[in-house]
């Protein structure tokens, strides 16, 4: 199988075996240098991979032994957005403190269309030992296209779509903006709107759904929300639009801290009161939230703890440990300003 052009996207377990006659089970313990695999199983498992070209790749360095000391952090996301957010750096940090002292390369990779066969090219022809791969959009198949090629690796976010044998680690997105709502409802606030995430990411749905429960709970309406996609400007115009469809709101749950600046400055521009007309709490208790005007009430998630997890899951599963925990989800908490 191409992509066209006459490249192979990578290697896949499917074609050794069907290539030495053996299963995928034998390829794969042939390829990890386990024991009880018949020498002539061996034999045509190493053949399989020479006859196919895969060398210099993820396989056969495997086969001899040999690793990149290097991983990968793909970001699938276009690069100016992957600049401007500092989620993206908050990541960035917790790989890089969890490489520390390991002698370890780190590649920053960004891919924002969903045809990932030069990058998946790469990524199993050797030059890395696994990837991380963070910002996942509805069904993209980067991570299944990924270990059907044999890379290791690890997803930050809950992938939409699903990734059965894929690793990932999360932030607690449901538990936190229920918080959140739950503390506007608390303040008394009555017309509480949310500018969510966007529809085709796990972390956009999760925060909407904790949004609605806790709303639900104290019989609050949930007619009040827009989608946006993690910039300000898109902040901006869901916060204009919920104004103009709701004159009366009195709260609004906005996703992510980036996007709440926007939401902050059409408020100060329609003469809103924040807090005293309109409470506002965003998510991510990122360094533009403490000093927000004013400063920005909002849901911690330790980004730097996401990527450390991240790094250390993936390394851990490339050392052979046993045992690993197939997701791993971490804590959220509120943190109270001057917004809410």
């Amino acid at each position: 199988m191409t992509d066209g052009t006459g490249r192979r996207p990578g290697p896949r377990i499917e074609e050794v075996a069907r290539v030495a006659g053996v299963s995928k089970s034998t390829v794969s313990r042939v390829i990890n240098g386990e024991q009880y695999v018949s020498a002539r199983a061996r034999d045509a498992v190493h053949r399989a991979v020479e006859l196919l070209g895969y060398s210099p790749n993820h396989a056969a360095r495997t086969l001899a032994g040999s690793k990149a000391n290097a991983i990968a952090l793909v970001v699938s996301e276009q690069g100016s957005r992957v600049l401007a957010d500092p989620f993206f750096a908050g990541v960035l940090r917790g790989v890089h403190t969890e490489l520390t002292g390991r002698r370890i390369q780190l590649l920053l990779m960004m891919s924002a269309s969903h045809d990932h066969h030069d990058l998946v090219g790469y990524l199993s022809g050797g030059h890395v030992d696994g990837a991380l791969v963070v910002s996942l959009h509805g069904a993209d198949p980067l991570p299944r296209m990924l270990h059907d090629c044999g890379v290791p690796l690890v997803v930050g976010g809950r992938p939409l779509a699903g990734n059965g044998d894929v690793p990932f680690v999360d932030s607690d997105n449901f538990t936190g903006a229920m918080l959140a709502a739950r503390h506007l409802a608390d303040l008394g606030r009555q017309r509480i709107a949310t500018i969510a995430g966007p529809k085709d990411m796990a972390v956009g749905m999760d925060r909407l759904s904790g949004w609605r429960r806790a709303l639900g709970e104290r019989r609050l309406p949930t007619d009040l929300v827009v989608h946006s996609d993690f910039t300000p400007e898109s902040g901006a115009r869901a916060m204009a639009g919920l104004l103009t469809r709701a004159p009366d709101l009195d709260a609004v749950f906005v996703a992510a801290d980036i996007m709440a600046l926007g939401a902050l400055q059409v408020l100060h521009s329609s003469g809103r009161r924040i807090p005293e007309d309109v409470a506002v709490v965003g998510f991510d208790d990122s360094v533009m939230a403490a000093t927000a005007v004013p400063p920005l009430t909002t849901v911690r998630q330790d980004v730097e703890q996401l990527g450390r997890t991240m790094t250390w899951r993936l390394l851990a599963g490339l050392a052979g440990e046993e045992g690993l925990p197939p997701s791993v989800l971490l804590p959220t908490s509120l943190v109270l300003r001057a917004s809410a």
